[in-house]
């Protein structure tokens, strides 16, 4: 079965969906959307084959076209508003990160989705890392004992320009937040994928380089303590100098596992270590956003083909969302008018 596909929203993410959803056979690219009519037509004539056509509105293109699935890839605070639009015409979305960016809309969501009879899907790329099933691996073994605890660290850069070439980044109301919602909330991700949810949740913002540049956190630090003595540190900055592989860290009983981008490095307490340095897909955008994202969307058209859940359905980003929440209300970062 050909799936009519379009996307909305035909910025840099968008590419990574086109390349993607371009390997795949069985999807036909209806439409594309934006409120920019040139990157519409951009992304038509590079993958549309002819047949794509092109619309200013999310609402125009549903009128016109019914497509089977809407690939979101809007600024943030649009996610929700837009995936509520698709389900409620009975069609399937699989969008960008983040879900949501407030509690609030996620609730709305989860309601529209449930009185729908569309799909959602969400792109947490990172856990189809080659790395990040590597961990999951050695945990399942059992080798190396319970988990204690874990770390994660995150030092990537982000200029003045980043900002100030864009219409909704920096701002609380269409981003929703800066380093964590936008550049680590994978890391968040995959980190409670393994320690499970947390007890406690404290957490410090600033915005350090970037101050008259952007109104959200350029650094975020967390503790986090989880059930039966088990703790975490989470820290993120985009005011590095360059953007690093992402390390995360799980401390066991019987040694520890270290995560840096593809290479995975298991160190026993009675000495010893091994090392896997994992040969990874082929990354489509920037390398240290994971070489998953081909793998993640390939496993979304899989589910709808043979109607099976879906890995990254709403219930499995529920607690990095909450958790997420819970940092920045910890933090007092948010104000209190975008919390409504």
């Amino acid at each position: 079965m050909n799936r009519k596909v379009a996307i909305v929203g035909c910025g840099g993410i968008s590419q990574v969906h086109a390349q993607a959803l371009s390997a795949m056979e069985g999807v036909e690219f209806c439409a594309f959307v934006d409120c920019k009519p040139e990157r519409a037509e951009k992304m038509a004539v590079q993958y549309g084959k002819g047949r794509a056509k092109t619309y200013g509105s999310l609402g125009e293109m549903l009128s016109a076209e019914h497509p089977h699935v809407v690939h979101i890839c809007t600024p943030h605070a649009l996610h929700v508003p837009m995936a509520m639009e698709v389900l409620k015409e009975g069609g399937s979305v699989f969008m960008e990160k983040p879900p949501a960016i407030s509690t609030e809309q996620f609730a709305q969501l989860k309601q529209t989705l449930a009185e729908s009879c569309g799909k959602l899907g969400v792109c947490f790329q990172n856990r189809y890392n080659a790395s990040t099933r590597k961990v999951d691996e050695l945990l399942r073994e059992g080798s190396l004992g319970e988990i204690r605890g874990g770390r994660a660290f995150v030092t990537w850069n982000r200029n003045a320009a980043y900002y100030q070439n864009s219409d909704w980044r920096g701002n609380w109301e269409t981003e929703g937040g800066g380093a964590l919602i936008n550049q680590s909330i994978h890391a968040l991700d995959l980190l409670l994928r393994w320690l499970g949810e947390p007890e406690v949740v404290e957490a410090s913002m600033g915005n350090h380089h970037l101050q008259g540049v952007t109104e959200v956190e350029d650094t975020v630090e967390a503790f986090l303590g989880f059930p039966r003595g088990r703790r975490a540190c989470f820290y993120a900055t985009t005011a590095y100098v360059a953007d690093s592989p992402v390390l995360i860290e799980l401390v066991c009983e019987k040694g520890s596992i270290r995560l840096e981008g593809e290479t995975v490095t298991v160190v026993y307490a009675q000495g010893g270590e091994a090392v896997f340095r994992l040969k990874a897909g082929e990354a489509t955008g920037k390398s240290y956003w994971g070489s998953g994202h081909a793998a993640c969307i390939g496993d979304f058209y899989r589910s709808l083909e043979e109607d099976t859940p879906y890995a990254n359905d709403l219930a499995s980003v529920s607690t990095t969302l909450q958790v997420m929440m819970r940092m920045y209300q910890s933090a007092g970062m948010r104000p209190q008018e975008f919390a409504r």
